[in-house]
């Protein structure tokens, strides 16, 4: 993709503006606004200035192979810049490409059990040790904020705060519903058994804001369910918070009825900032849909065949041979694979733009 020198030229210009701005800001709020705009701006500027340097140096390159007794030297530098030339520019474009503001954010995990029964509480056990396990190799914290336990084991739900650089942007895929084929171990005739769990993962953004005033909700407390004896909650210190304009509850069931109140009203924010984030993904998605998706939480994104070793992803048509490690949390195979196809899309609404 040759990139117009206009494009780059602007990207420049802006980020030499806010430069100059910062050292001459003495508001507080803005000088936290320009920072943050200056850190998301300069590895993209970082980049435009090193593809115009190597984009000018081919020019000098090509000027001086007129030279007869340069033209060798010349020919083999070119031929090597050349090289480079195209992933720098396919870099840049990545980087200049609509991307999701959300991409650096921690994240809440959501696992349900579906259809299946037990078995589908089995799994969504599977799915939560699956990312709980991939999160730990890249140093991100896992805490579950609350968990319900299925009969035979596993959970009918499960949700955590996944705390990490990052942690949204390569997650955000996985929401969908997830399929398993196996065959379970209360199956006497050894019959292929299929249920299903969904997934959302969230993002957790701090500084967003979202307008709740008090008349359009209601606070309930009751009293939490405890393990019996002198576990039991005397007091009514669990939280239930319902937000009347979009039908969301949210509760918590900690000790501390303030702690509970902000956990609540914390979970309350982030579904209300995810609710507006798919009305704009639909609205995108109207206008071009990407193989990956939105993640749209009643799609059946994947399938984990246990007979046959295989996991399948349907959105991409990719299916891979390894389920006992992808289940151990190697999920990158899976992850890139979508990331990838995520940046093909983004890249050919870039190209899009510049005709």
């Amino acid at each position: 993709m040759r990139l117009p020198q206009a494009r780059l030229d602007q990207v420049l210009d802006r980020f030499h503006q806010v430069e100059a701005r910062m050292g001459a800001a003495t508001d507080g709020q803005e000088i936290v606004r320009l920072s943050k705009e200056h850190s998301e701006m300069k590895p993209v500027a970082d980049a435009v200035m090193a593809l115009a340097r190597t984009r000018a140096e081919m020019a000098d390159l090509e000027t001086l192979s007129a030279d007869p007794e340069m033209a060798e030297m010349a020919a083999d530098e070119i031929q090597a810049l050349g090289d480079r030339l195209p992933e720098m520019e396919r870099e840049v474009a990545l980087l200049l490409a609509p991307r999701d503001a959300d991409e650096n954010a921690s994240a809440v995990l959501e696992v349900r059990a579906g259809t299946g029964g037990d078995e589908a509480a089995l799994f969504a056990g599977d799915l939560f040790r699956m990312y709980s396990r991939y999160a730990s190799t890249r140093g991100w914290r896992v805490e579950v904020d609350s968990a319900t336990e299925g009969e035979a084991g596993g959970y009918k739900e499960i949700i955590a705060t996944v705390t990490g650089d990052g942690v949204f942007g390569r997650l955000k895929f996985e929401s969908g519903v997830h399929r398993v084929q196996r065959v379970p171990t209360t199956e006497a005739q050894g019959r292929i058994h299929t249920s299903a769990a969904t997934v959302a993962v969230l993002p957790e953004v701090e500084d967003v804001e979202i307008d709740i005033q008090d008349k359009d909700i209601r606070i309930d407390t009751f009293r939490a369910s405890g393990s019996g004896g002198q576990h039991v909650n005397k007091t009514d210190s669990a939280v239930r918070i319902t937000h009347f304009p979009s039908g969301i509850v949210v509760t918590s069931s900690e000790k501390s009825q303030h702690v509970n109140r902000d956990k609540a009203m914390k979970n309350l924010r982030v579904r209300l900032y995810d609710m507006q984030r798919q009305m704009k993904d639909n609205a995108r998605s109207d206008a071009r849909k990407s193989q990956v998706g939105s993640g749209d939480r009643s799609e059946r994104i994947r399938t984990y065949n246990f007979p046959q070793g295989r996991v399948t992803d349907h959105r991409i048509g990719l299916t891979l041979h390894s389920l006992p490690q992808i289940l151990e949390g190697d999920i990158d195979p899976l992850l890139n694979a979508l990331i990838a196809e995520d940046q093909a899309a983004r890249l050919a609404d870039l190209e899009a733009e510049f005709g």
